[in-house]
């Protein structure tokens, strides 16, 4: 039986990974549980941990991974949010799970740290769970770099990605920066200029103008090889 409080965080975890494929910094967990400091946060997800709910990812900053939820929270829930099912990688390929997939495009390798050649042609198809996905057009890059790993997002990481031209202000896109650089990073809007905002606090924020922008796409799921 799980109190309150850490009911509320273990689904904003869960919901956030769902919708974003990274987990929340303390700081966005302290605010959306209305919290005065993250030591609170620190205690609900020890007890989390210790009662099955959560795994902590070694080696890497603020990386959660939600290993079951509560009976009351999957019971009726829609495919895709609280009845999700992890995709399981074995011996370097992304073996199906038992629920539906979807064939992705992989189109090349995409920087998370300084950008890189503009996105490549596609080089092979990998299933992914429908879970993951939702509506929309989706296809996936892998990551070279480590300016996103505080984000939980590593070098050789597979990103899914929903094809979009537009985004919120925070959300993680794939940019095309005057129109032949293509970088994974946090996007922030600040008045008329365009901020990529890395994860790493060895990378510094660039600034931009509207027009040297160009999203094209937004992050939703990572699929992670283990050689």
């Amino acid at each position: 039986m799980l109190t309150r409080k850490q009911h509320e965080l273990l689904m904003f975890i869960h919901e956030r990974i769902q919708e974003t494929g990274v987990s929340p910094s303390f700081d966005e967990m302290k605010e959306a549980l209305d919290l005065a400091s993250k030591s609170g946060i620190h205690r609900l997800i020890t007890a989390l941990e210790e009662r099955g709910f959560i795994r902590r990812l070694a080696h890497r900053a603020r990386a959660l991974e939600v290993t079951k939820l509560p009976d009351q929270a999957t019971a009726g829930a829609p495919r895709g949010r609280a009845g999700f099912k992890p995709a399981v990688v074995e011996g370097g390929r992304i073996a199906e799970p038992a629920n539906d997939t979807r064939e992705l495009p992989l189109l090349g390798k995409i920087a998370a740290g300084t950008p890189i050649a503009a996105i490549q042609h596609e080089k092979e198809r990998l299933p992914v769970p429908e879970a993951m996905l939702g509506s929309g057009e989706h296809y996936m890059l892998e990551i070279e770099g480590d300016s996103m790993i505080e984000a939980g997002i590593l070098n050789g990481d597979l990103v899914v990605i929903r094809k979009v031209d537009n985004a919120s202000s925070g959300e993680i896109v794939v940019a095309l920066v005057e129109g032949e650089e293509a970088t994974l990073k946090r996007l922030r809007k600040k008045g008329a200029s365009i901020a990529l905002e890395p994860a790493n606090r060895a990378y510094e924020t660039r600034i931009f103008g509207p027009d040297q922008v160009e999203v094209q796409g937004k992050l939703v799921g990572l699929i992670r090889r283990y050689h």
